[in-house]
């Protein structure tokens, strides 16, 4: 089972290591993250989230988000995920939630539960439903939201890349 926690001071280096795992494995963007994969600094990203909790703080070009990283039972760091409280223009697109799960703990059933739980702290602020979007080439991400009652909703291109657009109803 796992645990979602703020970003938080003290996951400092665990964080840093959890992003070397995605470079060292190849990959560039680590979904949910708020950009984590871009900042250079982890205390410069904390302080970028810990901003964005607010509407009083939030970035201008943002929106309020919530980001968690996920723990397993042993207390490290297994994956991130953002619940976005709104969408702007930008994020229309996108969705209310992005995802990761880190490269060694994958295949693990830790997508399933993260969203699961991003799902009940949505019903706790009000939302109605989750709007997430997933590029068709990442079928475990797709079965992750239909496992959650994601229903389709519509496709988009973005950047060449075809995606889907699925809904959850939160009230279901």
């Amino acid at each position: 089972m796992i645990t979602l926690k703020r970003p938080a001071k003290e996951y400092g280096s665990e964080a840093l290591a959890f992003k070397q795992e995605f470079i060292d494995n190849g990959e560039s963007t680590i979904n949910g993250s708020e950009l984590l994969d871009q900042m250079d600094s982890y205390d410069e990203w904390l302080k970028s989230v810990t901003d964005n909790i607010s509407s009083d703080t939030v970035n201008p070009s943002w929106v309020v988000t919530d980001t968690y990283f996920a723990f397993d039972d042993d207390d490290r760091i297994v994956g991130i995920i953002d619940l976005r409280h709104e969408l702007n223009d930008f994020l229309k697109d996108f969705g209310n939630s992005g995802y990761s799960v880190r490269p060694s703990e994958r295949r693990k059933g830790y997508a399933t539960q993260m969203l699961g739980l991003i799902i009940r702290r949505a019903a706790e602020i009000g939302m109605d439903r989750l709007h997430l979007s997933v590029e068709r080439s990442n079928e475990l991400s797709a079965k992750t939201i239909l496992k959650n009652g994601g229903k389709y909703e519509r496709s988009f291109t973005f950047e060449g890349e075809e995606a889907d657009v699925y809904m959850i109803d939160i009230n279901r």
